[in-house]
């Protein structure tokens, strides 16, 4: 029965397609990883703004990590599989066969991934109309939205894709029709990504408006039309072909799906945070903001009532916790930039063999470089006279220009390790002050944020958690589980297996604080002045492409 305590060794799946790789694991009732495995997949940039992947080629390393975490135990005690994925967009045919997306009509490459910006165009046509469905996505839409990219193909490459086209899916909803022949959509990825309401579903007006009426006159059957929240168990379970792929029972339970940011804050937003001396501690959820930092970083309150944040997408209902408004704010590439930023320094090959020698990542030995020649000084103060605006792939939020560059001030000629230690520091903080930006929007249209629950690969860099906190002044709760993407798309197998009442009681049960990291408030008032540079930075970026637009 729902909600009663399961039997020990009640175990559930989560799957997880990020950008470069896939993950699983296998986790227990408490939340527990117990096994976890993770397979690369490929990406293809045939041109610059275009990025492609192959749903084959990813359901394929699903199935090798899957089979991977399963081995060694009894696969019947197996209850319950989520997914989740990056918001990517698959086209298939009639016949469920990939479809090109590409001029070089590569059908292996039929997903185009979400940071793709080849649609600007399209977007830009969009966001002209001024329809009221943008008003539910911070009043722009955004590039790397559905909408602008299914235009474009429409406009690109009518004969080889759109004509032959017979379903667009969201990776998340791609991957949970894959394991049940169910074509059902996660409320998540429509409401999110496709102009979905949850209140009142498509809005034909808004899809006549931009040119895709095609979708209205066919009742929406290529883009979905049946919608079920997240965790709801799809038709009967596993079908024996993908349970034969996956290594796993057929018939088990499988979940509506998520985005993989909103697994992440499924994964811990809901965690029991008493006996940590937290100010949320004594506040509803709402006043907690879930940061999933990967590749890009996404930014997840949630509200009793809808509140509209401009520049800030939502709120969508029931998008990620049941029965509460999403807002959610995002910048489009953090962990890249950071990437970008080190790796495109001359002193990165001395780096690399310093680490290599240290057996050490090259984010722990800059970390550790950078206690060494901070001297006396808290090491955020080494960057005084260096500052980043870290735009380096447009403004998603709350400013929602993807006109917007990226800018460093404080070069110097020399290119030794200690530079690129600070440059490193000096991004670092960009984010983190990016960060602060969307919490000021959305404190100004009305949510109340105490602390910050952050998740995703850059939350294991001890560097960046301290410089949220710090830059923020807000205290960050980190999961027991790092993993917490992936304990997100188990809830999701648990949800759907019956084990639980409810998604908020699986939450309760399976998210569990791991450290709490307080901001230094002795240093505030140095951030407080980088911010204002910080402001400054963008302000200025738009007075010099006023002045090279005038006459």
């Amino acid at each position: 029965m729902p909600g009663r305590d399961q039997e020990p060794g009640s175990y559930y799946v989560g799957v997880d397609v990020g950008t470069g790789s896939v993950r699983a694991a296998l986790v227990d009732q408490r939340g527990i990883l117990l096994a976890f495995a993770d397979q690369p997949i490929n990406q293809w940039e045939p041109q610059f703004n275009h990025h492609e992947q192959s749903s084959e080629d990813i359901w394929a390393a699903c199935c090798v990590v899957t089979k991977q975490v399963v081995q060694g135990i009894d696969v019947n005690q197996i209850r319950g599989l989520g997914f989740d994925a990056t918001c990517s967009l698959v086209v298939l045919d009639k016949q469920f066969r990939p479809l090109p997306v590409n001029h070089e009509g590569d059908p292996r490459r039929n997903i185009i991934m979400w940071l793709d910006h080849r649609a600007v165009s399209q977007v830009h046509r969009i966001n002209e109309t001024k329809h009221s469905v943008l008003r539910c996505v911070g009043g722009v839409m955004s590039v790397e939205m559905q909408a602008p990219k299914l235009l474009w193909l429409k406009e690109n490459l009518r004969e080889t894709c759109w004509d032959k086209a017979g379903h667009f899916f969201d990776l998340p909803d791609f991957l949970s029709w894959k394991a049940t022949g169910v074509s059902a959509r996660s409320l998540c990825s429509l409401v999110c990504k496709w102009t979905y309401s949850a209140e009142k579903g498509w809005d034909d007006s808004f899809w006549k408006m931009i040119g895709l009426e095609d979708f209205v006159a066919d009742n929406y059957s290529k883009i979905g039309n049946q919608v079920l929240p997240p965790g709801a168990s799809l038709g009967h379970g596993l079908t024996p072909e993908a349970a034969k792929d996956l290594g796993l029972p057929a018939g088990i339970a499988v979940a509506a799906s998520l985005i993989d940011a909103h697994a992440g804050g499924l994964g811990v937003i809901g965690a029991d945070v008493r006996g940590y001396g937290l100010a949320c501690e004594g506040q509803p959820m709402t006043s907690r903001l879930a940061v999933i930092c990967g590749t890009s970083s996404c930014h997840m309150g949630i509200s009793k009532d809808p509140i509209f944040v401009p520049g800030v997408w939502g709120p969508y209902f029931s998008a990620m916790v049941p029965g509460f408004w999403l807002n959610e704010g995002g910048q489009s590439v953090t962990g890249k930039l950071i990437d970008h930023m080190v790796q495109g320094h001359a002193a990165f090959p001395e780096l690399q063999a310093k680490a290599t020698a240290r057996c050490q990542s090259v984010y722990a030995y800059l970390n550790s470089h950078l206690d060494l020649i901070k001297k006396a000084r808290p090491v955020g103060f080494l960057t005084v006279d260096l500052h980043v605006w870290p735009d380096f792939h447009g403004n998603r939020s709350p400013l929602a220009d993807l006109t917007l560059k990226g800018m460093v001030t404080g070069l110097k000629l020399s290119q030794d390790l200690d530079d690129l230690a600070i440059l490193y520091l000096a991004t670092v903080q960009a984010i983190a002050f990016g960060t602060r930006l969307i919490i000021e929007a959305m404190e100004a249209a009305g949510h109340s944020i105490s602390t910050l629950f952050l998740c995703g690969g850059l939350s294991k860099n001890p560097l960046f958690v301290q410089m949220h906190a710090d830059i923020t002044g807000m205290p960050v709760v980190l999961s027991q589980e790092v993993e917490s993407v992936l304990v997100g798309a188990a809830i999701l197998g648990a949800c759907a297996s019956g084990d639980f009442a409810s998604v908020q009681e699986a939450m309760a049960r399976m998210s569990k604080v791991g450290k709490v990291v307080l901001p230094r408030l002795e240093d505030k008032r140095y951030y407080d002045k980088k911010y204002q540079v910080f402001l400054k930075l963008v302000e200025h970026q738009k007075e010099y492409a006023a002045i090279m637009k005038g006459d």
